[in-house]
């Protein structure tokens, strides 16, 4: 966690709500803003903007809640093949939905919900349904016949004008969606299609966080953008076309370099003018560079989150989820911040505390695992696995217990409650794996706070943890990695497994 903000999010909100009305009045007060990256809960770049707070873009969006509305696109492929959003753990059909209902706690309108390059894929008509029979309007939009390459027929009625056209009544419509791909830039380009042809000279513009364009390329927030898009293989360029047509040099990534020249074709021959944009940084709104204030901070804080990068995608190579390649990219960026991952604070901890309960325990069967948090002082907190718990919850009450000054001797989970648990999940369940989970172990906490009041104090120190470092010597269980999720805290772990059992409950 940083001792100081580097991010001054007020600053932030001015000029970029500023930035934005300028780019609708310079339209037929009509436009499209594509939103990439996250909309809500943005904690990559709450983690590289120390400070940031992560719905600030909802801020914004309630500052222009009068003038805006949101249109939220999802491609049919991500939820026939169930792709999981890491941060939450949930597919990207329910972050969908999720999204729906977080923007209205927000008070944010929803005009739509758009499957992108939908061809009757069972697991999105089911998604349709679902949506329409709560009153959602959905529209389905198949892949643009002729794209990329015939021009002529991407801008006709059989290539956008194919797609029905989304009633909007906003100035501002938002168009945002679950991760990359999902379909944003086309189905802005089809309602620019569809207002031209009924004579509205509506604009176009992208709001996307990172890579920050009036930072250096190889400043580490630029590069904690490469981290983290590692397994889509986008790479942060110097924006040539904004070079060559205003002598300035400005950060853009590969896809919207590799589309800008198709993109301005597509533009200039719906609107039969030429183009305001002459880069794709020229299409950007993004002012989060505007928002940095102590830059040091920003940079240690976003070499911190390359590592992180760097173990989860370790993980994920070890259960399957990614390819060596991924793992390489980022070992790359490692080297060229000159870093390795061991400069991660708690990771050597983790490691000497597992080294430590191995020696201790030689002889006996069984695989040892450490974890260490980072607290708020900057002290360093740990826990080793027993047969009663795993690393992770001896971790956590341990953290607890530091926090509310409790001795090591009072139990905060007394044995009665933990035998019993125990005895349910060997006896009744017939488990295999019997000792706590963290998971487990909040809910055997919270039960024991009713009649333990050690326990009760404890509970209220756990909101203290959120944003603490923490690493893993093994690969967290699922009941461990949604403990530690729903604490917040910022978990990396090494690429081995605690057990030798192919399948873990």
């Amino acid at each position: 966690m940083p001792l100081c903000n580097g991010f001054d999010n007020e600053k932030y909100l001015a000029q970029q709500s500023k930035e934005i009305l300028e780019r609708v009045n310079r339209f037929d007060n009509k436009l499209y803003l594509e939103f990439g990256g996250k909309l809500l809960f943005d904690y990559h770049a709450a983690r590289v903007l120390p400070g940031y707070d992560p719905n600030v873009k909802m801020r914004l969006l309630q500052q222009l809640r009068d003038k805006s509305e949101v249109i939220l696109c999802i491609y049919a492929g991500d939820i026939e093949r169930k792709k999981v959003r890491a941060d939450f753990g949930i597919t990207y059909d329910a972050d969908a939905t999720k999204l729906i209902d977080d923007l209205r706690e927000w008070n944010i309108t929803v005009a739509a919900v758009v499957i992108t390059r939908y061809d009757n894929q069972p697991s999105a008509t089911l998604f349709k349904n679902k949506l329409e029979r709560r009153g959602i309007r959905v529209y389905l939009h198949k892949a643009t016949k002729g794209y990329p390459i015939d021009i002529e027929t991407i801008v006709s009625d059989e290539g956008y004008g194919a797609n029905p056209y989304i009633e909007t009544t906003k100035p501002i419509v938002i168009v945002t969606g679950p991760g990359p791909g999902s379909g944003k830039l086309a189905t802005c380009l089809s309602q620019f299609y569809h207002e031209y042809r009924r004579g509205l000279h509506a604009g176009y513009a992208k709001f996307e966080t990172f890579p920050i364009w009036n930072l250096p390329l190889k400043h580490p927030v630029n590069i904690a953008y490469e981290a983290a898009t590692a397994d889509i293989r986008d790479f942060n360029m110097i924006d040539s076309f904004h070079l060559e047509a205003y002598n300035k040099k400005s950060i853009n990534y590969n896809r919207d370099m590799e589309a800008f020249p198709l993109l301005k074709r597509i533009i200039e021959k719906i609107t039969n003018a030429p183009s305001f944009y002459q880069s794709p940084t020229d299409m950007g709104v993004n002012c989060a560079g505007i928002g940095i204030v102590n830059d040091d901070v920003v940079q240690s804080a976003a070499v911190q989150e390359v590592i992180r990068r760097y173990f989860r995608y370790a993980c994920e190579y070890a259960i399957g989820f990614t390819d060596k390649e991924t793992v390489q990219r980022v070992e790359l960026l490692l080297d060229e911040l000159n870093v390795k991952p061991e400069n991660r604070k708690v990771v050597n901890c983790a490691r000497q505390v597992a080294s430590t309960a191995e020696q201790r325990g030689k002889g006996n069967e069984g695989i040892y695992c450490g974890a260490a948090m980072e607290m708020p002082d900057r002290s360093l907190v740990t826990g080793t696995n027993s047969a009663l718990m795993h690393a992770a919850s001896a971790l956590v009450l341990n953290a607890v217990k530091q926090l509310a000054q409790f001795p090591d001797a009072i139990h905060l989970l007394p044995p009665d409650i933990i035998n019993s648990l125990t005895h349910f999940k060997k006896d009744v369940l017939r488990g295999k794996m019997v000792s706590l989970d963290l998971e487990e172990t909040l809910i055997a906490l919270s039960i024991s706070s009713t009649v333990n009041p050690a326990a009760k104090t404890a509970i209220e120190h756990l909101k203290v943890l959120r944003g603490c470092e923490v690493h893993m010597t093994h690969i967290p269980t699922p009941g461990d990695e949604a403990g530690f999720r729903k604490l917040g805290v910022n978990l990396t772990s090494d690429a081995d497994f605690s057990t030798k059992r192919l399948f873990v409950s």
